[in-house]
């Protein structure tokens, strides 16, 4: 948990029930667990609880967590989670009910995104109520920084530059406050202080005031962790995806030291999916940049060098040992690689694609984005999952948003869920059947022509700004000849590579299932032909990764 400095108001941590004996045990519960850096506040039914949170309101008090019972006379636990979420849109909400209540718990997360329900009786609370608090404390702390904590950042929402800023912040969960210095006179004034011209302007939480800073004069005003702490480790893993972190968690709670190397930001293309809701173990579903939080916290638990944004241009497989070369002219060597380096969106080859980017041409859907997207009419090109949750997410927000799909139903590709969610929703509309031809604009983005497949003819629609989805390219360009791929650029592994077989001092052997074409070099997830593109079949080749690492060193 988070320890709060002296001078902060401390969070509220709210908890409601009729029943005296209920909400004594859980108010010492509570206070005997977070009383020291939490404010634990009780209320004996529904209606004094809905009376405290507007009390809170108006004192401008920040209010962490409710957990609530369910039945309780007048006014219900979920009539009391859901005033609590319409005062305060980022608390987390905990409901606590008898087993004849779970169906109202789980149609509370649908409802309500309910974060968690625990049934009573929670004892002992070490085990059924106090891990459940304390990841949701986690969770909030993540998302609710103190304003002294946040770095600022000063630009144009229609700048590559901006986009690049705020995506890279949004993505590794900086704490940004942005200032649209179109309409911001906050904005103005801070560049204005700070003195130079140019834009986008980044301050850091100390007071040191960037200019149009690069990726990695960013990550180092920060503080980021981009160099490892030796020059040898057992295991490198290149990719902070989901596969590369699962990998990294795994081999190093196994005792391997493990460094983990991400060239952007730890998540991958899942860390920017605004609500991945069939991962399991996630009910609620979790956000892809919530996922890669975890799973980056996990790995440094296990004391893995987690390095981003650090960039390797090279493996080295002339030694005994595969040599991994970084951007930054160092090297790491290793006993074994995991390449887990993914892949990026395609990019549109349309006539005015390249000119705004950046500028109303997104490629993936940053959350960042949203302030981009109020109130305006988007486009979301691509029929798959990313596509599907992208359209869901920015529905919220924009005024309307068009998805374009080639497939002749949108169902082709993506996850039913994600079809029904679309189909509710009002404000978008879907066109199967379309690509697009060109975009258009002067200082941004705002036409797009799209071409309708069995009839050939065109329509222009007026748009601020589309995100892209139309596949994906391996990042695999900097592999030596020695790691086979096949004609797309995938790396081949296991069975993929037919009669190959592997020399070692023991003989040959056929390769290991994620094994490539060079002995002890290893690759998982989406960058590996043929895999399944889904968070879990990369988590779960990442771990069984590491066994086959095991065999490696041990031979």
């Amino acid at each position: 948990m988070t320890d709060m400095p002296p001078t902060a108001p401390r969070p509220v941590i709210l908890a409601v029930d009729d029943d005296p004996a209920v909400l004594s045990a859980v108010r010492g519960d509570l206070r005997g667990r977070y009383g020291r850096r939490y404010r634990v506040l009780t209320a004996s039914g529904g209606t004094e609880a809905i009376d405290t949170l507007g009390k809170l309101k108006l004192r401008d008090d920040p209010v962490a967590i409710v957990v609530s019972d369910q039945r309780m006379p007048e006014v219900a636990g979920t009539e009391v989670l859901a005033a609590a979420l319409e005062l305060f849109p980022d608390v987390r909400t905990v409901l606590l009910t008898a087993y004849a209540d779970t169906e109202v718990a789980i149609g509370s997360i649908n409802d309500l995104h309910l974060d968690y329900y625990i049934l009573k009786p929670w004892e002992p609370p070490e085990e059924r109520l106090f891990p459940v608090i304390d990841d949701l404390l986690e969770d909030w702390h993540a998302h609710n920084q103190p304003t002294y904590a946040v770095t600022r950042v000063v630009g144009s929402r229609w700048s590559a530059r901006t986009h690049e800023i705020r995506d890279f912040l949004q993505r590794n969960q900086i704490p940004m406050q942005w200032f649209d210095i179109d309409v911001s006179q906050e904005g103005r004034k801070l560049s204005e202080a700070a003195g130079d011209d140019g834009l986008p302007l980044v301050i850091t939480p100390d007071g040191v005031s960037l200019r149009s800073p690069d990726v990695a004069a960013l990550a180092a005003a920060l503080g980021l962790k981009t160099r490892a702490d030796a020059e040898s480790f057992d295991l490198a893993i290149v990719g902070a995806g989901p596969a590369g972190l699962a990998a990294a968690v795994y081999g190093a709670s196994e005792g391997l030291r493990t460094v983990c190397l991400e060239q952007l930001v730890p998540g991958g293309q899942a860390g920017q999916s605004s609500r991945i809701e069939n991962y399991l173990g996630f009910p609620n579903g979790i956000s892809g940049s919530d996922l890669a939080r975890r799973a980056v916290t996990q790995a440094r638990r296990f004391h893995v060098d987690v390095l981003a944004p650090t960039t390797a241009v090279g493996l080295d497989l002339a030694g005994p040992y595969p040599r991994l070369e970084l951007a930054d002219g160092s090297a790491i060597n290793c006993g074994s690689v995991i390449l887990a380096c993914g892949v990026a969106y395609r990019t549109l080859d349309v006539p005015g694609s390249a000119e705004f980017e950046g500028r109303g041409v997104f490629y993936g859907a940053s959350l960042s984005e949203r302030d981009t997207v109020t109130g305006e009419d988007i486009v979301v090109v691509g029929g798959a999952n990313s596509a599907g949750q992208a359209a869901v997410y920015f529905s919220d927000y924009a005024r309307s948003v068009t998805v374009l799909c080639r497939a002749g139903e949108l169902g082709a590709k993506m996850s039913s869920y994600l079809v029904d969610q679309i189909a509710e929703r009002s404000n978008i509309a879907v066109r199967c059947g379309t690509s697009v031809d060109s975009v258009g604009g002067t200082e941004r983005l705002e036409t797009v022509t799209i071409r309708d497949a069995a009839t050939g003819g065109t329509e222009e629609l007026t748009t601020s700004g589309i995100f892209v989805f139309v596949g994906a390219s391996p990042r695999t360009d900097w592999l030596p000849p020695q790691i086979a791929r096949d004609k797309r650029g995938f790396i081949l592994t296991g069975p993929a590579l037919g009669d190959r077989r592997h020399r070692t001092a023991d003989g040959d052997r056929d390769p290991f299932l994620y094994e490539t074409s060079a002995p002890g070099v290893f690759a998982v997830g989406d960058v590996r032909t043929s895999s399944i593109k889904r968070v879990a079949s990369a988590v779960g080749e990442g771990s069984v990764a590491v066994q086959l690492v095991h065999q490696v060193l041990r031979s």
